[in-house]
């Protein structure tokens, strides 16, 4: 009686001759050999991006519609901070981009600081219908110089442009305050709507990769504001057009 081991040995013996190929030969196992994925490409660059402002503003809102597509209406507040990763091509490069959102109440400061330091882009949003999200930008440009590195690129973004019936602060203020500090680019945007939201993030990180030494040439850039065309004559029952960010 055969044992065990010599009817497995005849039977895969007969299951490699079958078709009159070996086994290194098999077709099925080159089919397979070639379904196999090339790796995917690494990055070019790693960047870390941070989202500043007031509670409520809607940083979590910004970060989540650019990464995941989502809005939340009733996002819960961040504590410390939270991140998500999003991999971008622009130049020709590949790029990693860790975008941090940090939380917008005092009382996490000291945990948010440090992750100002790394950074290579800062997103500042106020709300365009409240007062006080605005007032507070100049706190927040305190903690950017206090912590950040001063070739930071800043983008200051007045986000809920879907809530223009409520508007509070006009595109005029924001880009005056935009105006008196060096390099920083304005834009409003709704996160609700999708509305500038992709537009803001690939602006900033365009920013960043003109000061790299990349193999393409950096195109100059026309202005530190992205808004400051001349809006035309509407109709006063009509609402004033939503300027594109870039």
């Amino acid at each position: 009686m055969e044992s065990r081991y010599e009817i497995q040995r005849r039977a895969g013996g007969g299951a490699a001759g079958f078709g009159g190929g070996s086994a290194t030969g098999s077709p099925a196992l080159g089919a397979s050999a070639r379904r196999r994925k090339t790796p995917p490409r690494p990055a070019d660059y790693k960047l870390q991006v941070i989202i500043i402002g007031s509670r409520g503003v809607g940083k979590t809102s910004l970060m989540e519609r650019f990464t995941d597509d989502t809005f939340c209406e009733a996002c819960k507040s961040t504590v410390g901070v939270d991140f998500k990763i999003k991999t971008v091509e622009l130049r020709g490069k590949k790029i990693r981009l860790q975008i941090w959102d940090t939380a917008g109440q005092e009382r996490f400061n000291s945990i948010t600081s440090a992750y100002y330091r790394g950074a290579k882009g800062i997103v500042i949003v106020y709300d365009i219908t409240k007062q006080e999200t605005f007032d507070d930008l100049p706190k927040w440009m305190k903690m950017i110089d206090k912590y950040a590195s001063e070739d930071a690129e800043l983008l200051l973004v007045g986000n809920k442009l879907d809530c223009e019936a409520d508007r509070i602060i006009t595109r005029q203020q924001a880009e005056r305050f935009a105006s008196r500090i060096s390099g920083m680019r304005f834009c409003e945007a709704s996160a609700k709507d999708n509305f500038n939201v992709d537009e803001i993030f690939l602006k900033l990180v365009d920013d960043i990769l003109s000061k790299m030494p990349l193999e393409v040439p950096s195109r100059e850039l026309s202005n530190s504001v992205l808004s400051l065309q001349p809006e035309p004559e509407v109709p006063p029952e009509l609402p004033p057009p939503r300027m594109r960010c870039c």
